[in-house]
């Protein structure tokens, strides 16, 4: 049965998030490959005891990109069939054009540290914001956002699920769309582990400048498709591409459109192939009839082999 493989982005990050495959050897090669590249070594910043470094976004993005990296790695090394389509939620669309063969690894590991940077100095930590509001409908979600601007920026960005909405702009902003959707009937409105608002208009200004970062970047056609998240459609060259990634900074994630349109195309199976199971739990959420597994730990990562052969 055809299948597709998601990767997750910033929020799912924890301290001992690949605890699942110690001495898995080519998990720790990725992380080595990942810290080489930056100079900082990323594996012992993962298993250390500081939650807040690792929720910093110029530490965050490298981690998850090569989390995600690392486990479809281990997933190939244990003779796992390749997916008929891929998908990053975010940051994980980078690691998805790494896994489609459209962009080498140290490469990406360089440019989301990069990406990161520019999103962090475009909003200097503290001024930006990000909160989940859960059970809102999104255009509800959006008319209290435009309602708590008020000269300021708040904005729907990751449409995750009929019922779940992340907003994202000034801190102040998305204090105020956070009462108003609680007093509106939401069951939750809560703050998120990100220091920087990401998918809004204050990240213009980092999308300018990382047009002009990707134009040093090799990319090549994808192996297998990439469904991105601005326009929830498949780029074959480059230039298509690389303009994706740019909107991408400042215009909404489309997750529960990318999940849909996989299911109107029948693909009703997936695997998370990142630390967690965030995106497993959405897809059950957008379509009830998906299976979606999470490859935690190379067990998991057997069983889902196992049950393709079935």
């Amino acid at each position: 049965m055809a299948f597709a493989f998601f990767f997750a982005g910033q929020g799912s990050q924890s301290l001992n998030m690949m605890s699942g495959f110690d001495g898995v050897a080519v998990v720790r090669d990725t992380f080595s490959e990942a810290s080489d590249a930056l100079g900082q070594d990323l594996w012992a910043m993962m298993n250390g005891d500081n939650t807040e470094i690792i929720a910093q976004t110029v530490n965050t993005q490298p981690l998850m990109l090569a989390a995600g990296v690392a486990t479809y790695r281990a997933y190939l090394a244990a003779g796992g069939a390749k997916p008929v389509a891929l998908a990053g939620h975010s940051l994980g669309e980078y690691s998805a054009l790494v896994a489609s063969g459209s962009l080498n690894f140290t490469d990406a590991v360089k440019l989301v540290r990069k990406r990161a940077e520019l999103m962090q100095s475009a909003v200097p930590q503290g001024v930006g914001a990000m909160a989940a509001i859960l059970g809102l409908g999104v255009h509800q979600v959006r008319d209290i956002c435009a309602a708590a601007e008020q000269g300021d920026v708040c904005e729907a960005v990751n449409l995750n699920s009929p019922e779940q909405t992340v907003i994202a702009g000034n801190a102040a902003a998305v204090e105020r769309a956070m009462v108003a959707a609680k007093d509106a009937g939401a069951k939750r409105a809560l703050s998120l582990p990100v220091s920087v608002p990401s998918h809004c208009r204050l990240m213009k200004s980092a999308a300018d400048e990382l047009a002009e970062y990707l134009k040093n970047v090799a990319f090549r056609q994808p192996e297998i498709r990439v469904i991105h998240n601005v326009d929830v459609a498949t780029h074959q060259t480059v230039d298509e591409i690389k303009n994706a990634l740019v909107q991408q900074l400042y215009r909404p994630v489309r997750w529960t459109e990318t999940v849909n349109l996989l299911a109107q195309e029948g693909v009703m199976q997936a695997a998370e192939c990142s630390p967690g199971k965030v995106l497993a739990g959405l897809a059950k959420r957008i379509h009830k009839e998906m299976v979606c597994a999470a490859l935690v730990s190379q067990t998991a990562i057997d069983e889902f082999i196992t049950a393709q052969s079935i």
